[in-house]
């Protein structure tokens, strides 16, 4: 009966707190909302910037596995090598040449497609003119007709490079929509000839557009048959390098015939290591994730600013609150109130203080969510975790900055409070 009893007593005194907590917050309106201001920042900031690296992650993972589960990539380096920390060998090493790309196509069967991709960039930046048009800044590059099956796309208008184009060189051209746009808005661009830093090219199709990567457009390019490109470009050796394998259960075979052919063309001894990379989607979504555990750490960081502004300012207004309060502390003790009753009183004042802001930046932190996904157009995600993680702290928050003033609070003197004027 004596348990009951206090339970229901505390559940009165938290009641209580929190109906006092809430006429104080009316009360003193400027006071209150520039005390929970920074838990009010804080936990908007977690909510807000753990939505839009979801949303990031959420994008990029997407453009990842539209670039087909069953893709390998052959580089020098691998992705995210530090340029500034490389080894001597890594200084020297070979590039990724034509001979490689041919060397798997031959004799890698778990390989149906290979899609060397030499790019070329004239110094300022390459220039595609037509008549009196122009278009700034193309992706210039040569490949071969396996392009569009590597890369999961397709032609919109007229036709892609075929063998014919790369084994006799043809000087043909296919142009992105960006292109396009740019040249031929009111024409027909099928058969027209236009100037790629100076060099004359026939248009045989347009690719279709694809969504923009990152804010970066995928479709301001001209593409060329590779043959064509070694010819006027000799000096350009190095590829980026995309093979396809039959199916995505072959990837683990695929990797282990590109490895060993790779090594023996580029004379790799046993005892040595691979000097080149080799890599998938898989390893590309790891380094998102790795990216994401760094911003998410800064998140923390910043967050845990504006929320350690916040209980500073949550415990000055209770301190002052246990100051304006000493004659109403004087009295409840005298008619038996406990000093444990008097620190759950102002603790839950606290929290109550503090919870509010953390409500109010969980509202904010929703729509800083919402305005970048109308803005940025990246996915709305909102993650019931965080919300709930960020209410939390608000009253966790709250809570250790309502422990020196209740204790304040709770060994008041009864006497000296009771003459407190």
């Amino acid at each position: 009966m004596m348990t009951e009893q206090k339970v229901a007593i505390s559940a009165v005194e938290i009641k209580e707190g929190i109906f006092l907590a809430l006429i104080s917050l009316r009360e003193n309106k400027l006071r209150a909302g520039l005390t929970i201001l920074g838990v009010l920042i804080g936990v908007a900031a977690v909510i807000g910037m753990a939505s839009i690296v979801a949303g990031l992650d959420k994008m990029v993972m997407n453009e990842i596995e539209s670039m087909g589960s069953n893709v390998l990539y052959v580089t020098k380096f691998a992705p995210g090598v530090d340029f500034e920390k490389l080894t001597e060998e890594e200084r020297n090493r070979k590039p990724i040449d034509f001979e490689a790309a041919q060397a798997i196509l031959d004799y890698c069967p778990s390989v149906q497609a290979v899609s060397p991709q030499n790019y070329y960039t004239a110094p300022g930046g390459n220039v595609v003119k037509y008549k009196n048009k122009e278009a700034n800044q193309p992706r210039f590059f040569g490949t071969l007709p396996d392009y569009l099956k590597v890369n999961n796309r397709f032609i919109e208008q007229g036709r892609f490079i075929n063998e014919f184009d790369t084994q006799h060189r043809t000087v043909v051209c296919v142009i992105g929509t960006d292109v396009k746009k740019a040249l031929f808005e009111h024409e027909d661009p099928i058969g027209q000839d236009i100037r790629v830093n100076s060099r004359k090219f026939q248009v045989i199709g347009v690719i279709e557009e694809k969504p923009p990567f990152l804010g970066q457009s995928d479709n301001n390019l001209v593409i060329i048959p590779y043959s064509t490109f070694a010819k006027t470009h000799p000096w350009e050796k190095e590829l980026f390098l995309q093979v396809s394998a039959v199916s995505p259960k072959y990837i683990p075979q695929a990797k282990e015939e590109i490895t060993a052919i790779l090594r023996k063309t580029r004379g790799v001894p046993l005892d040595k290591p691979n000097n080149f990379a080799l890599w998938t989607q898989e390893n590309l979504k790891e380094m998102v994730n790795q990216i994401s555990q760094y911003i998410y750490i800064a998140m923390i960081v910043i967050s845990s600013v504006g929320l350690m502004v916040g209980g500073v300012g949550v415990m000055n207004i209770m301190l002052v609150s246990v100051t304006e309060r000493t004659r109403e502390i004087g009295i409840r003790k005298a008619i038996g109130a406990r000093r444990l009753n008097i620190m759950l009183q102002f603790l839950t004042e606290a929290m109550t203080l503090s919870g509010s802001g953390g409500v109010m930046g969980v509202g904010v932190g929703i729509l800083l969510a919402f305005l970048t996904h109308a803005i940025f157009s990246l996915p709305f995600t909102i993650s019931m975790l965080w919300l709930v993680i960020g209410f939390s702290v608000s009253v966790l928050v709250g809570l250790t900055a309502g422990i020196y003033p209740a204790y304040r609070a709770a060994r008041v003197d009864p006497i000296i409070s009771l003459r407190y004027e």
